[in-house]
């Protein structure tokens, strides 16, 4: 237990002491910030790793994508770079390494709040501008953005049907840095999809208001400016019912409701309400496809003979990498992409199946 879990937990309890319980989402909202503001969770010796830090096929797998977009449209003026949640800096790295071969040298642009990590990401793209959220992003020239499991981080509100009804779920202090969560007293009904109101008493339907406001800010961004964004993460592509909230600690699951800040939460992303957004602003949506299906169809397993060409003694080390981001059974079906771009930009690759 982390002398930082204890402070949140009590800063939590007094908060509850306070003004009564509070919802998942500012439980998540607060452990999240706490948990990315004191180190850095990547890799081996971090709690989980994602796909960038797998192979490096995975980063110029994206690069290519963005490279492919820029040379089928109009390449006059400067174009925007843009990553949501960047890490280490691992992936923006290695997409700056393949467009560079095309000569694609756009402005880079990062959405990061912590600063540890930001000095990690410098190290890997100098020239990149900082930013606090997506209003400063720049107002001119069209963006390609990248979100690489960012919308999963973002906070959920759970509901749960009731005997009286649908509640918003909230959180109380059981002991020490464990919380309990119950169903709230107000009703919540309007929040509920016709298709749930009627689900079986305990069902939790959830969404993000979050994950809603950032994509309607950039469909709108895209809707001015032109341009792509990129989504890859772990998520449903039709809505449903249950809890998807889950923590991971040193690469095994963890209590999301115990030691708040102590590990990352995250829930899994509706694909079905991003795209319902962004048609909204009268944008072009393709998938989401499965991770594997996608880094195929760019043409990984050409990438892995290549490297193992290159590097024979490693060959069953690269394939093994590409095994990891490309199987079923691994992250090839549970993580999805989805493409949403302006009505001027050609249709992008790895959608042929969508």
């Amino acid at each position: 237990m982390s002398p930082d879990s204890n402070y949140l937990a009590e800063q939590l309890a007094k908060q509850i002491a306070a003004s009564g319980p509070i919802s998942v989402a500012e439980y998540m909202r607060q452990a999240n910030s706490a948990y990315y503001a004191k180190g850095d969770p990547f890799g081996v010796d971090g709690d989980f790793i994602t796909a960038p830090e797998i192979s490096q096929m995975f980063g110029e797998m994206v690069g290519l994508w963005f490279a492919d977009l820029w040379l089928r449209s109009a390449r006059a003026g400067q174009h925007n770079l843009v990553e949501l949640g960047p890490g280490r800096g691992t992936l923006i790295a290695d997409i700056l390494r393949a467009v560079g071969k095309f000569e694609f040298d756009p402005d880079v642009h990062l959405i990061e709040n912590s600063e540890l990590l930001r000095n990690a990401q410098l190290q890997n793209a100098p020239l990149a501008k900082h930013h606090d959220s997506i209003d400063t992003l720049p107002s001119q020239g069209p963006l390609f953005i990248v979100a690489n499991e960012f919308f999963d981080a973002l906070p959920i509100r759970q509901y749960i049907a009731t005997h009286a009804g649908w509640r918003e779920r909230v959180l109380v202090r059981e002991r020490g840095t464990k919380f309990s969560a119950m169903p709230g007293t107000l009703g919540v009904e309007h929040l509920i999809p016709t298709e749930f109101r009627n689900a079986p008493t305990s069902s939790i339907y959830e969404n993000s208001p979050d994950c809603a406001d950032a994509i309607f800010a950039l469909s709108r961004r895209l809707a001015a400016q032109g341009g792509a964004l990129l989504i890859i993460d772990y998520g449903y592509a039709l809505p449903g019912l249950g809890s998807t909230l889950q923590a991971v600690k040193a690469h095994a699951y963890a209590d999301p409701f115990e030691n708040p800040g102590a590990h990352d939460l995250t829930a899994h992303v509706n694909f079905a309400e991003i795209a319902n957004l962004a048609r909204s602003q009268d944008l072009a949506v393709y998938g989401p496809v499965g991770q594997g299906k996608w880094l195929t169809a760019l043409g990984i397993d050409m990438r892995v003979e290549q490297l193992s060409n290159a590097a024979p003694e490693r060959a069953a080390e690269i394939r093994a990498m590409r095994d990891r981001l490309v199987d079923s059974a691994q992250m090839g079906t549970l993580f999805k992409v989805m493409a949403i771009s302006s009505t001027e930009m050609p249709r992008p690759e790895g959608f042929a199946s969508a």
